[in-house]
């Protein structure tokens, strides 16, 4: 992991500011959703990416019932009730 050399404070609120040039070069629009993870003592935000609730897979993601469900395991389902 290559360090940024840009150090941040955490706000009274719990937030804190990525800056503009790590979000441009992340490809992070304002109001875009971020992924929080926690890695041993390290927290790390991703750029949020849906994925299939069965498959994992990030192709052609919809939203079902509040899940997230690939037009492939949509199509499975409907063929396996037939």
């Amino acid at each position: 992991m290559k360090s940024t050399g840009i150090v941040r404070n955490i706000d009274e609120l719990g937030r804190i500011v990525v800056p503009k040039e790590i979000r441009q070069r992340m490809g992070i629009a304002n109001n875009d959703p971020v992924e929080i993870y926690i890695e041993g003592d390290k927290v790390i935000l991703t750029k949020y990416t849906p994925v299939c609730h069965f498959c994992g897979s990030d192709s052609e993601v919809c939203d079902f019932k509040g899940k997230k469900i690939c037009k492939s395991c949509i199509s499975d389902i409907i063929n396996s009730t037939k």
